[in-house]
């Protein structure tokens, strides 16, 4: 019997004998340790577009194959996921890597659902405008069994949203009306700290120190407000309680007013599309009886103004985008695509409701050259990485 033409008597058969073989040794070399599981060595994060419902976020994950030669392994996989407040936002994975040797950069886009955002302000208020936010990359190995984990250092995110409204400045209120002499009130202090925030609302209770400079009673029928986030309206009010301040009498006022969670969505789109900046806006106006008067006249209180500019930066990656968009001359990627899909028509949607990821892959190595596979989250100015 002829052995040789028994194992290859065809092509066919010696390409399959030659595939079982390679399959045998690098499965043998992985298990003895000699070939090694790859790992994720590096996770860079940048919103994309932005709509009414989802806001992409654009992640490179830098993958480390310590391997001497570049492998396709259909069970080799990456989960990915970030969370701000253990408020999970986004979450997605990739199956059926390939890989160059070295290092390779594999490009993902995932959509984050903006209606986690209220959940999400929840915690970062409660938790004294603090959110600590946290990656989570891991790359896994169905055939071996083995997987690496990486997890960056957490950002942590801090605010201070009304902080600078505790004033004791002095402000007038004005009546603006003839017979009538100003000031008809001075404020001489405003305070301002959250309430016990809800699922649905965060209550901010604010005090006005008023003093009524003149011998007769003010009466101050109600004081209204309006919140505004980047013009998105977000509150609004009125306390519908009177006051009667006595002549030459210094009294507090309270004057609570709520922020409506489920507005903050809408928000949010307005921080991301304007480079995460926000300005937060407090109007003020009362309805006060001037003494010798019978009419209560509404009375803006422009002096009471309050305004923040928030800017926030949320990945530590806003200085990088800003310096290579202005490489490229201030071209930049406008895409406002809401599902971005691959070239093979994959689409990955993710284990929870919350997000949905579609990914191309853009594998580098480190020779410098690209191929593309088939399937291929307040002050910025203290943000601080521990």
């Amino acid at each position: 019997m002829d052995v040789r033409a028994l194992l290859f008597g065809s092509k066919l058969r010696t390409a399959a004998t030659v595939v079982f073989g390679l399959g045998l040794a690098v499965g043998g070399a992985f298990l003895a340790g000699i070939l090694g599981v790859p790992s994720v060595e590096r996770v860079d994060n940048r919103f994309g577009a932005v709509n009414e419902t989802d806001t992409e976020i654009r992640t490179d994950l830098v993958v480390h194959n310590p391997n001497p030669v570049g492998a396709r392994l259909g069970s080799l996989g990456v989960n990915y996921s970030v969370s701000m407040n253990d408020v999970r936002v986004a979450t997605g994975e990739k199956q059926g890597l390939g890989l160059g040797t070295g290092n390779s950069t594999i490009a993902l886009t995932t959509h984050l659902k903006n209606e986690r955002i209220p959940d999400w302000w929840v915690t970062h208020i409660r938790n004294g405008e603090q959110t600590d936010m946290t990656i989570d990359a891991t790359v896994k190995s169905g055939l071996l069994g083995q997987s690496a984990t990486f997890q960056p250092a957490s950002r942590s995110i801090d605010t201070n949203l009304i902080g600078q409204f505790n004033s004791s400045e002095r402000r007038p209120v004005n009546a603006d009306m003839a017979l009538v002499e100003d000031p008809v009130l001075v404020v001489r202090q405003t305070n301002a700290s959250w309430g016990e925030v809800t699922s649905a609302e965060t209550p901010i209770n604010l005090e006005f120190g008023v003093y009524n400079p003149k011998s007769t009673p003010v009466v101050i029928s109600n004081i209204g407000y309006n919140i505004t986030m980047n013009d998105v309206q977000v509150g609004s009010g009125e306390t519908e309680e009177t006051e009667s301040i006595p002549g030459k009498t210094y009294r507090v006022v309270e004057t609570p007013t709520a922020i409506q969670n489920e507005r903050l969505d809408d928000w949010w789109v307005s921080h991301v599309r304007n480079d995460q900046v926000t300005e937060l806006r407090i109007d003020f106006y009362a309805e006060v009886q001037p003494p010798g008067s019978e009419e209560t006249i509404r009375v803006p209180l422009d002096d009471m103004t309050y305004t923040k500019t928030i800017e926030t930066d949320l990945f530590g990656t806003k200085d990088a985008a800003a310096s290579d968009e202005s490489d490229t001359g201030g071209e930049s990627d406008s895409s406002s695509s809401d599902t971005t899909t691959a070239a093979d028509g994959d689409t990955t949607t993710t284990s929870d409701d919350t997000t949905t990821t579609t990914t191309e892959d853009s594998t580098t190595s480190d020779d410098g050259s690209t191929t593309t596979e088939d399937d291929g989250l307040l002050d910025r100015g203290r943000v601080s990485t521990p």
